[in-house]
């Protein structure tokens, strides 16, 4: 879930699950599977009283819900409070989700997000949410693949996003629609750039505003039953945006984002495959600096495990990225990760890709709800130039 989920290190969860009425997904929990509501119940000696949701039962809704204290290099201390929700919001539909959080942090950053991905009656419309408030300082390093982590100094800025989308299915698992997309940054202002030197940022237009308008063109294929931690599926997203005049911008720029995601199930040995790939791309135009691809910037703030949100920022981005998740316990309380990932970006200059930056590491996984998948996700990754620290997520990474 966004920034929010960049975390480096988690010292406090208590978990919480409310079960009514419905479905978390399509998947069945093997019986000897345990969760950490399980646990809290034994210690309080109490049963558990919730229903398995491997069938379809319209209006369940599984919620967990995890408040903390952590750290990031991006924010610091902070103290967070973060939640899903799985739910079948009717009948014969896959899992829908609903996921928020409010982060507020030693650097006086706020954070509060809310996604949602619904699915109708028969999977017949999808919506998909993205509404967010923030208020930063943060870090930039500069554009480019060059930088290095001592190019970083602080921007700061208050920041909206409002990102609604409609889609419909045309075949199974296919769909495509419109949406709008709003981005509003206001208050920037360098806080401690480079003394003597002038900043990419200030070459590339510094302004105390920036504001970005304009309509999406989606498709949506997603063969996934649950979408917070799949075993199998395809995922692909394309969203093509032009930004045009007409829509309140400055000039007109378009950008086209291609999200595609593989999983493959080990049955004998209960592993997954997780491959991903996260194309984004600047088609024509200039694109408001704090709107350019960069480490980290994608809807939930994943890509790059290994460096520090924004450390990488350029017209053009290509990653890829690759996981290998198990079991670690027979019961599945616990499971673990390794994972590699690679990213690049196109030079001012050239306009071509001309370095790439790797990452990798490994994590642990804490079964939150057995009944929607959902983990709690501690990886630790290291990248080049001295970059590493501790990333936290409520579900899975991709």
């Amino acid at each position: 879930m966004s920034l929010y989920r960049t975390s480096v290190t988690l010292l406090l969860a208590l978990a919480i699950s409310l079960s009514s009425k419905g479905q978390a997904g399509k998947d069945v929990v093997p019986s000897n599977d345990i969760d950490l509501i399980d646990l809290a119940a034994r210690a309080m000696k109490k049963p558990d009283t919730r229903a398995d949701s491997s069938k379809n039962n319209p209006g369940k809704v599984h919620i967990s819900a995890v408040p903390a204290a952590g750290y990031t290099l991006q924010t610091g201390f902070a103290g967070l409070v973060t939640a899903n929700a799985v739910f079948a919001a009717a009948p014969n539909a896959n899992a829908s989700t609903v996921l928020t959080s409010f982060t507020y942090t030693v650097r006086n950053q706020i954070i509060l997000p809310l996604q949602c991905n619904v699915f109708t009656k028969d999977n017949k419309y999808n919506f998909v949410t993205d509404w967010r408030y923030l208020k930063f300082p943060s870090y930039t390093y500069g554009l480019g693949s060059y930088t290095s982590l001592n190019d970083g100094y602080l921007i700061d800025y208050n920041a909206l996003r409002l990102h609604q989308t409609i889609m419909r299915k045309i075949s199974p698992d296919i769909y495509a629609g419109l949406g709008y997309n709003l981005d509003y940054f206001w208050s920037i202002r360098e806080l401690n750039p480079p003394a003597g030197t002038v900043t990419d940022f200030q070459s590339y237009g510094l302004q105390s505003t920036e504001f970005a308008s304009g309509l999406t063109f989606n498709f949506l294929y997603d063969s996934r039953t649950n979408p917070i931690n799949p075993q199998s599926g395809v995922f692909l997203n394309l969203i093509y945006r032009p930004n045009l005049v007409a829509f309140g911008n400055t000039t007109t720029w378009r950008s086209l984002v291609a999200d595609v995601r593989k999983y493959i199930y080990f049955p004998g040995t209960h592993s997954v495959l997780a491959l991903w790939t996260y194309e984004w791309l600047t088609v024509s135009g200039k694109a408001p600096y704090l709107m350019l691809p960069n480490t980290g910037g994608d809807p939930y703030s994943n890509t790059g495990r290994g460096y520090i949100q924004g450390r990488f920022r350029g017209a053009n981005m290509a990653y890829v990225e690759g996981e290998y998740r198990f079991p670690i316990t027979r019961n599945e309380l616990i499971g673990g990760v390794v994972f590699a990932n690679a990213q690049s970006f196109t030079e001012q200059a050239s306009g071509k890709f001309e370095v790439v930056w790797p990452g990798w590491g490994a994590g642990i996984r804490l079964k939150l709800n057995k009944f929607s998948r959902t983990n709690i996700a501690l990886d630790y990754g290291f990248g080049l130039g001295g970059s590493n620290g501790l990333f936290v997520n409520l579900g899975e990474v991709f």
